[in-house]
């Protein structure tokens, strides 16, 4: 790097803090055909994917009518946009976790990415290998991510409902610290010479 080019790079006196998207959430979490096939195979309780997201969605409108008399619209809507955000951050949350759990079940079911493997072949009759737990592990954790994806859609579009926007994350700009008036006044005029 010349010494040029270093001199016209600007400091960066703020950053946006990183948000979770609902689009985040579908990406991680899986969806109602994935968390069929989870419980097919593993052999677990197929979940109500619909009612969970109508329950979510229920509740919340019902929140919102009884708190309407106390709460102004601009209240109403900063509410909401805080309980819709923490179902949202809780499922993706569990979906990257779910992601994780794939990931080392995969690793040690795959024999050339498992050290263990010997180990895990002469397991005793009767109980699982350890590739199984994970596998057994990773599938409960995918069903969790679902069945909170489906309360967090519930929420979002009880959100929708309530306010008549969709729901979107609040993207706040984070002050660098240290960061004064005169220095973001300086760069800023700084900026008119480039």
């Amino acid at each position: 790097m010349t010494s040029n080019s270093h001199s016209r790079q600007k400091p960066n006196p703020s950053r946006f803090q990183r948000v979770t998207t609902f689009e985040m959430v579908r990406h991680v979490c899986p969806d109602a055909a994935q968390a069929l096939r989870l419980c097919e195979s593993f052999g677990l309780a197929v979940p109500d994917s619909d009612g969970i997201c109508r329950l979510h969605h229920s509740q919340l409108i019902e929140s919102a009518e009884a708190l309407k008399d106390g709460l102004g619209e601009k209240a109403m809507q900063i509410h909401m946009h805080r309980i819709a955000g923490s179902f949202v951050g809780s499922a993706y949350g569990a979906g990257q976790f779910y992601s994780r759990s794939v990931t080392e079940a995969r690793d040690l079911t795959s024999k050339l990415a498992n050290e263990y493997r010997d180990e895990d072949l002469t397991d005793p009759i009767g109980f699982d290998s350890r590739a199984q737990r994970k596998r057994e592990f990773a599938a409960g954790m995918g069903l969790q991510a679902h069945m909170l994806r489906m309360a967090a859609e519930g929420a979002v579009a009880a959100y929708e409902d309530i306010t008549g926007e969709t729901w979107k994350p609040y993207e706040r700009v984070v002050e660098q610290p240290g960061t004064s008036i005169d220095q973001k006044t300086a760069r800023a005029q700084m900026t008119a010479f480039d």
